[in-house]
């Protein structure tokens, strides 16, 4: 079992969390959580979002007046 420090709602304070035994094969990097003190239990994930195409902005050009 893996164990991180997050904040925990139900017990209001910063708590050590830990991944149960996975049954969906995660291992250490399972997204269920428990907390020690209370036992609420929390999901993870990180969301990857996609990256921007680079585009070439033209150079504009003014005149003088």
């Amino acid at each position: 079992m893996s164990e991180r420090q997050l904040h925990c709602d139900t017990c209001g304070s910063s708590q050590p969390f830990e991944a149960p035994p996975c049954v969906d094969g995660h291992g250490a990097d399972c997204p269920e959580l428990a907390c020690t003190g209370c036992g609420a239990a929390i999901v993870t994930f990180i969301i990857h979002a996609p990256r921007r195409a680079m585009r070439r902005r033209k150079t504009v050009q003014h005149r003088a007046a």
